[in-house]
């Protein structure tokens, strides 16, 4: 099968990524509106780009329906800061719960049963449930079209790390403790811990 993107519509074109970029760990990022309304959201666009400056990513797409905005780039765009939290096993049904297109003024982290507990350095709340908090101030945003199917790149700055104790050990974190998730294409996730193997990185070919 041979395809060109461009005589794809923005559906297929979106359901051949996510059923060939797989897994993919989800950011669930939390947000304050102008008004002080907390958001959260799940993004499975989502990844690193460099340690130094510590600089991760996500993309969230435009509503599907008219192409406008989501609120947590709304709310990233007016207050410079946002929350990404780590995704456990344990609060896979909450997090999915918040996918749903909730109206601006409803507290998406109250609404679906979580907890909201404060940052250290931002004033956008963490979510308590997840293990892992990344503190984010924006570093850039690029926008690649307004349409829907049309997408942003959000790039955040981590200024502040929290993890629970019981994940971080000499320096590293424990996965089998975090317990993850991950996306895959449709209404299906996966646990990476399900089946895992290692491999050495050569440092030369042949050896």
């Amino acid at each position: 099968m041979e395809i060109t993107p461009e005589t794809l519509q923005w559906r297929e074109a979106y359901k051949l990524l996510v059923g060939s970029i797989l897994p993919r760990p989800i950011a669930f990022v939390s947000t304050l509106a102008e008004d002080g309304i907390a958001n959260a959201a799940p993004f499975s666009f989502f990844t690193a780009i460099c340690a130094d400056p510590m600089l991760i990513c996500f993309s969230p797409m435009r509503r599907g329906m008219d192409g406008a905005k989501k609120d947590t780039l709304i709310n990233i765009e007016s207050t410079e800061q946002f929350v990404i939290n780590i995704v456990s096993e344990g609060m896979a049904e909450q997090m999915n719960n918040c996918a749903i297109e909730f109206s601006p003024e409803i507290d998406e982290i109250n609404e679906t049963g979580l907890t909201k507990e404060p940052s250290k350095k931002v004033k956008v709340p963490r979510i308590k449930e997840s293990l892992v908090h990344l503190e984010c101030e924006l570093y850039q945003v690029l926008h690649f079209g307004d349409q829907p199917g049309a997408g942003s790149l959000v790039i955040g700055k981590v200024i502040h790390v929290h993890v629970n104790d019981e994940l971080y050990s000499n320096g590293r974190i424990q996965t089998e403790k975090l317990k993850p998730i991950g996306r895959m294409a449709g209404n299906t996730f996966t646990d990476p811990l399900v089946r895992t193997f290692d491999m050495e990185r050569k440092k030369e070919a042949g050896k």
